[in-house]
């Protein structure tokens, strides 16, 4: 039913219009995306892609979101974040799943706020929608009608993306929304910016659709509460094309605005007390032992199911001379997934990436 489905719908002729649509030539000129977001002058966010923000329950990503609007409306620098965007795609879609109207207005209020802006006025060039009360179909469809039919719109936020499916964990549901990203962002050139809840247990955006998101993204953005100080947020790449940029932390002032806290060292100890520093994969694995680990545990097998790469990493490490436990294992993978090393496919077995940038 669904290959009859697919066939009344795509053609042979529309599929092989397609082809000759995507084929590329070494003596064309190929323009390279605008660069319209940057983070300590690092690029995160271009036209033609998608770039994603993730984070636990309260750490404050909706205020980091709101950051990066206000920039973009300002066309200059909110926190750490630095907008360029176009004339032509001056306009900023923020699209709330979540939130009531009643919280929304404030998320509106801050943005002015960080603008220097009047509150009592609309801006012009923001576009907010309030779209709890939809189901995954219908918020997704007028997400599309304003996407299509907006004048100038350079960038969208979704807040709440995981709102766009019935399920989180669903393959299809996620791959079907990842692709609608893809299509959106390249058939109109904007940039597209989703906001996702952060797995309990390790750095991971929650669900399939975060595996998607972190494979598809050209930046992943972690939104987190300091280790020490609760009231402050620190905001680091998990993944990004660009150079990587130095984390930076803010905490909110007494306007309930995101204040930057220049010079704060993020993990700081307190009061002179010795902690045992967690393991971190990334800073205590070099490059070179990732490499050597990983290509001898893929060279016995292409892929693996979670269990079975736990203890084949385990094993992998051990000869470059690292030790893993379960738990050190388990954070390994994280780490290894969040960097695109390993990618998980939707069957949920996980392959080797050698192209990865360190």
């Amino acid at each position: 039913m669904m290959d009859e489905r697919r066939k009344q719908t795509f053609s042979a002729e529309a599929a092989i219009e397609m082809w000759h649509a995507s084929r590329l030539s070494v003596t064309k000129t190929y323009e390279m995306s605008p660069e319209i977001i940057k983070a300590n002058n690092s690029v995160i966010g271009t036209l033609g892609n998608f770039s994603a923000s993730i984070g636990k329950a309260k750490s404050k990503k909706t205020f980091n979101v709101s950051a990066i609007v206000a920039a973009a409306l300002m066309n200059g620098s909110v926190l750490r974040y630095t907008a360029s965007l176009p004339d032509d795609k001056c306009r900023v879609l923020y699209v709330d799943t979540e939130q009531s109207p009643y919280h929304c207005q404030k998320v509106i209020r801050r943005i002015l706020r960080m603008c220097g802006l009047p509150e009592d006025k609309d801006h012009e060039n923001l576009e907010f929608l309030a779209l709890r009360k939809y189901s995954p179909e219908e918020r997704i469809e007028i997400t599309r009608q304003a996407i299509y039919n907006l004048p100038d719109v350079g960038l969208v936020i979704i807040d709440g993306i995981r709102d766009f499916v019935y399920d989180i964990n669903s393959p299809s549901e996620s791959t079907k929304i990842i692709t609608l990203l893809m299509q959106w962002t390249d058939e109109r050139q904007i940039h597209i910016h989703a906001i996702l809840h952060q797995n309990k247990g390790d750095e991971n955006a929650r669900g399939h659709i975060g595996t998607e998101l972190n494979n598809k993204a050209e930046t992943v953005l972690l939104v987190e509460k300091d280790s020490q100080n609760h009231d402050t947020s620190c905001v680091k790449s998990v993944h990004i094309r660009a150079m990587d940029f130095e984390p930076f932390a803010f905490r909110i002032n007494s306007e309930a605005l995101p204040e930057l806290m220049d010079g704060y060292v993020i993990g700081n100890r307190e009061g002179g007390k010795s902690k045992r520093q967690k393991f971190d994969p990334y800073a205590d694995i070099s490059e070179q032992h990732h490499r050597i680990a990983l290509e001898t545990v893929f060279s016995k097998q292409p892929t693996y199911g979670y269990n079975e790469l736990t203890e084949a990493l385990k094993e992998a490490y051990a000869l470059v001379g690292i030790r893993l436990s379960n738990n050190k294992a388990s954070d390994l993978i994280s780490m290894l997934k969040c960097k695109r090393m390993i990618v998980q496919d939707s069957s949920r077995k996980y392959s080797y990436n050698p192209d990865f940038v360190y």
